[in-house]
């Protein structure tokens, strides 16, 4: 890093576009590579991780209510929040057995690959596009539809893919209401971070990085208050049926890294 203000930036793209549908892991490469960023692999990965645990945390305050209602049951013995729950595991699922399996491969992936980034932000934008004129619904998710927006959660992981965006278009192709498909999308990504940052904390990852301990914290600070005003933001605009214009802006974002980078 080339020191607090990128740091700061770094913070604020991810804690915006991590609940916009816009790819927080492709903009986040595509501003390291901007910010003249040359660290990879572990120190690069590991202020990606660091920046997606403060948005995780933003989603945490936004639906404190939530959340705390649904231990509340679970505590209490009540099982009307149960099903929810289970759903929600179930969505981690695909993306549990990828991180697992494949870590090395996805590790890979962050290395400022702009191409790869440019043509996941097109299908983004297919996606959003296609997504938006689907027919409002009131239908709730079920099992089927949580694993299979698991499912979209997991190919998310690929730099350039919107991971908000994928989730929430598919679970609006699916016929599912929109304001609860958002609902879903934002609360089944929690679990996984959390879980992301415990394996590498066990791991002994972040222990041997040599990233300054305060860029970290302000890049935290910087995308958990961003996080917090998009995450608020992007309900409404999946409210009112805006993901559209998104997939404009993924397309245009595509466009100009391609001419960028010489194509």
């Amino acid at each position: 890093m080339n020191g607090v203000l990128d740091t700061i930036i770094l913070g604020i793209i991810q804690g915006l576009t991590e609940f916009l549908p816009v790819s927080s892991s492709g903009h986040l490469e595509i501003a390291k590579y901007l910010l003249g960023d040359d660290n990879v692999g572990e120190q690069s990965l590991m202020m990606t991780v660091v920046l997606h645990f403060a948005t995780a945390l933003s989603t945490i305050v936004i639906f404190r209510k939530d959340i705390l209602d649904i231990l509340a049951k679970i505590f209490s013995k009540e099982n009307s929040s149960m099903p929810f729950v289970l759903k929600i595991i179930a969505s981690m699922i695909p993306a549990a057995i990828v991180g697992v399996f494949f870590e090395d491969a996805i590790d890979a992936l962050f290395n400022q690959n702009l191409i790869l980034v440019a043509s996941m932000l097109i299908v983004t934008g297919l996606l959003l596009f296609v997504a938006d004129r689907a027919k409002e619904t009131i239908k709730d998710v079920g099992y089927k539809e949580a694993i299979l927006i698991g499912i979209s959660q997991a190919i998310a992981i690929m730099p350039g893919i919107s991971r908000s965006g994928a989730t929430i278009s598919t679970a609006v192709l699916l016929g599912i209401d929109r304001t609860k498909a958002a609902r879903f999308s934002f609360l089944m990504v929690v679990p996984l971070i959390f879980g992301k940052m415990a394996k590498d904390l066990l791991d002994g990852e972040f222990g041997s990085s040599q990233i300054n301990i305060t860029e970290l914290g302000i890049g935290f600070v910087a995308a958990f208050l961003t996080g917090m005003v998009a995450c608020t933001w992007m309900i409404k605009l999946v409210k009112m049926s805006q993901l559209k214009y998104f997939s404009y802006y993924c397309f245009v974002v595509a466009i100009l890294v391609f001419v960028f980078v010489g194509l």
